[in-house]
């Protein structure tokens, strides 16, 4: 019920917020991706982006800022000027993760941005080279305890794949060992080869290697199943019960844009989302789709902070000097 008298509240402010609001926007809308073009979480981006742009009349035109794990471009977006027409695609790594792992980032991530709408989230995937003997989770489980310092691959330190690393860690006991990539195709090679054997990846980056059989996927640290992998078991039900840890994304704008125009804005998401074209091109990158409101946004904000910082100082994390 009062989810429900939320979105009724937001859809008030759109149906009474005025003229400014009746009339946004009246020019295109710049939005800082602050990855590079390409990526999974530029292109479900756009994907949502285009839907918005048929249904509310004008272009999102995505300006792709990539530095610094995304809180470059994500800084800029803090101090654009609070009109509605800069937004942020934010995302868990520069709205949650960094705060905890950088000390000065340039923007504060509960204080300089209005929450507008969660969109999507990409799960983290238990996944193994095809030439390791685990089959089930359970079994890589006893493996990993039976074999101390197991290499595991990510992105970089301090990505999300290292921080599901370090978690499954902590929830099973067991010592791995990280090895941070800087360039996603060596990753996905010795992935493969079982040189670094184990990883805990995002779907686009092993989907290819998934259906060639060369990578096993053993679990998805989410609450239900991924369409995508409808016969992959999630954590809980594979006997790792807690383990949930993934990449979201999110749209934001700077702190003062009227609440009328994140009110319109959240209704296009919602709208955007609920669109089974845009659903069906979500499953094709292992992305689920959501329509949170913003309140809900600000918690889950404030909640993988206060989740982050304790998995991050138990394990130790630090990033790249």
């Amino acid at each position: 019920m009062k989810d429900a008298a939320r979105i009724a509240a937001f859809v008030s402010l759109l149906a009474c917020g005025g003229a400014f609001a009746q009339d946004y926007p009246a020019r295109p809308v710049t939005v800082i991706v602050p990855f590079s073009g390409g990526s999974a979480s530029d292109v479900i981006a756009r994907i949502v982006l285009e839907r918005m742009a048929q249904s509310i009349g004008q272009r999102f035109v995505v300006d792709n800022r990539p530095a610094a794990g995304g809180t470059v471009g994500t800084a800029a977006a803090a101090k654009a000027a609070p009109d509605g027409y800069t937004l942020v695609m934010g995302a868990s790594g520069p709205l949650a993760v960094n705060k905890i792992l950088l000390p000065d980032l340039g923007y504060d991530p509960e204080k300089d941005f209005e929450p507008i709408s969660m969109y999507a989230s990409l799960p983290n995937i238990v996944v193994v080279s095809s030439k390791l003997p685990a089959r089930t989770l359970a079994e890589f489980v006893d493996y990993v305890r039976k074999n101390p310092n197991l290499p595991y691959g990510s992105v970089g330190n301090g990505s999300s794949q290292h921080l599901a690393g370090a978690y499954f860690e902590q929830l099973v006991g067991a010592k791995m060992t990280h090895v941070p990539y800087r360039v996603t195709a060596q990753l996905q090679s010795d992935l493969v080869s079982g040189q670094v054997p184990a990883s805990f990846q995002l779907l686009p980056n092993v989907i290819g290697h998934i259906k060639s059989g060369a990578v096993r996927p053993l679990a998805v640290a989410s609450a239900k199943r991924l369409s995508a992998l409808p016969d992959v078991p999630t954590a809980a039900e594979a006997g790792v019960k807690g383990f949930e840890s993934a990449a979201w994304f999110a749209f934001l704008a700077p702190r003062g844009t009227p609440q009328s125009v994140v009110a319109r804005l959240y209704r296009e998401i919602a709208a955007a989302m609920a669109d089974p074209a845009v659903r069906a091109r979500f499953a094709e990158f292992g992305a689920e789709p959501f329509a949170t409101t913003p309140e809900e946004l600000a918690r889950l904000i404030s909640a993988d902070l206060a989740k982050w910082r304790g998995i991050i100082a138990r394990g130790g994390i630090s990033v790249d000097p």
